[in-house]
């Protein structure tokens, strides 16, 4: 097999850009595709490494897979590779959120696009559970491991417990465990053991840290100001415009604090998004709110990119009467929220990296993290069984079960479990399959 070549980062910002477009599937979806592109396919980075920064990912607050693509991104060409790496992974699902968020409110419910919806539902279930059986293949490796991934299932599933419980857990179990059987939770042997099926790497095992990921003081505080100065001054010109207790200022606030205070994912920051623009802001309703959920699975980018559905409702509802454009102030609104949702998963990945880096081969802190990889993949199960019942069982355990959801899962578990197709073309398989039964509907009623 022969060297992967060095890749500049023009040739770097082509892929981002292509990821933006393709990235379906959720938080799951998109980690195995990145899996597949960048270790398997191109070998920009070793499965030692990936997993490395993937387990840093996964502790933090924010949208993991975002945050990947920013690591990878600053690993590889510096800051402004991190940071445009991050941010093309956002934008296609920016523009793509605001003009659907206005078809979505101008035009109402169109029943052939509900259909496009009802096909691609079952298909997403597929994929969530194919990432966790791919996750799960490549991080659990040992009885240990197996045990504290049927855990962390048999947690949420069962007793409902939180994830960020769930992390400190298996935090403590894997800390424990690297001292006292550290040949359970280290890395090493199933690194090895994948190297030799997809080759050496531009960012190799053995490859050193690159200067700028190095930690220094100055460029640590350098980040932080510059963080600080991103937030804060778009925070005081919306106060300044529109005084502090309007809506744009509420929305930076409230999505500031979903950033911060939320842990494990877009999955787990979603019931705190409902609860907060539903309940307590009242921006939208309950069901705007579920088909928000619902455009936010079917299109490319992180599945927190909900936000500027919220947002983009927000704006354009408060502004509709008395103005003549309330699509601009939708466009505020949903940029306003994505903005302050994804400014600190920049900051932790610019300012966190350097100590990540300098923390390869250590049991004592790759222990902990090797054990949170494991307990997600139990909840990624679990994510997938919840779809699947929402899905197959629309109305519930007392209504009827829709066959033809099942059909549909069926169909992509296979493509994707046994003939490894992709997952735009399942996707666009199920999309076309949902808008077929529609049409079939018609012609026999």
């Amino acid at each position: 097999m022969s060297e992967p070549s060095a890749i500049s980062l023009r040739e770097a910002l082509k892929f981002w850009t292509k990821l933006g477009f393709i990235s379906f599937g959720g938080p799951a979806g998109q980690i195995a595709v990145l899996h597949q592109e960048l270790v398997e396919k191109r070998r920009w980075i070793s499965e030692r490494r990936f997993l490395h920064a993937l387990n840093y990912c996964m502790v933090l607050p924010g949208p993991e897979a975002q945050q990947l693509v920013t690591y990878i991104g600053w690993l590889m060409h510096r800051s402004w590779g991190g940071i445009l790496a991050g941010a093309l992974f956002v934008l296609p699902s920016l523009f793509i959120l605001i003009g659907l968020s206005w078809v979505y409110l101008t035009y109402g419910q169109v029943p052939w696009i509900a259909a496009i919806f009802f096909g691609i539902k079952p298909a997403i279930t597929a994929i969530v559970l194919h990432a966790a059986v791919r996750i799960g293949k490549r991080t659990i490796h040992n009885p240990a491991l197996k045990w504290i991934a049927v855990g962390s299932f048999l947690a949420i599933f069962i007793l409902n417990v939180s994830f960020p419980i769930i992390v400190l857990i298996t935090a403590a179990i894997g800390y424990w465990g690297g001292k006292r059987y550290p040949e359970y939770f280290a890395q090493s042997g199933h690194g090895n053991q994948d190297l030799k099926s997809y080759g050496s790497a531009i960012i190799d095992d053995n490859t050193p840290t690159p200067a700028h990921a190095q930690f220094r003081l100055q460029k640590t505080v350098l980040h932080s100001v510059t963080a600080f100065a991103c937030w804060l001054l778009p925070l005081a010109m919306l106060i300044a415009y529109f005084g502090w207790k309007t809506l744009y200022p509420n929305i930076a606030w409230f999505f500031t604090k979903a950033a911060f205070l939320t842990f494990g994912g877009a999955y787990a920051v979603l019931p705190y998004v409902y609860q907060g623009a539903v309940d307590q802001f009242h921006w939208l309703s309950a069901n705007q709110m579920i088909d928000g959920l619902a455009l936010g699975e079917t299109t490319p980018g992180p599945l927190i990119m909900v936000v500027a559905f919220v947002g983009y409702l927000a704006g354009h509802i408060q502004h509709l009467i008395g103005y003549s454009s309330p699509f601009w102030f939708g466009v505020l609104g949903a940029v306003v929220a994505t903005w302050f949702t994804f400014l600190p998963s920049f900051f932790f990945i610019l300012v966190g990296g350097p100590l990540v880096e300098s923390t390869h081969g250590k049991i004592g802190f790759t222990a902990p993290l090797t054990a949170i990889t494991a307990a997600v993949v139990g909840v990624i199960v679990n994510l997938g069984l919840f779809f699947a019942y929402h899905v197959f069982l629309p109305h519930g355990l007392g209504g009827s079960i829709s066959w033809i959801s099942i059909f549909i899962c069926g169909l992509a578990g296979l493509a994707l479990f046994k003939f490894q197709k992709g997952v735009m073309l399942v996707i666009a398989s199920s999309a076309l399959t949902g808008l077929l039964s529609y049409f079939a509907s018609i012609l026999i009623g």
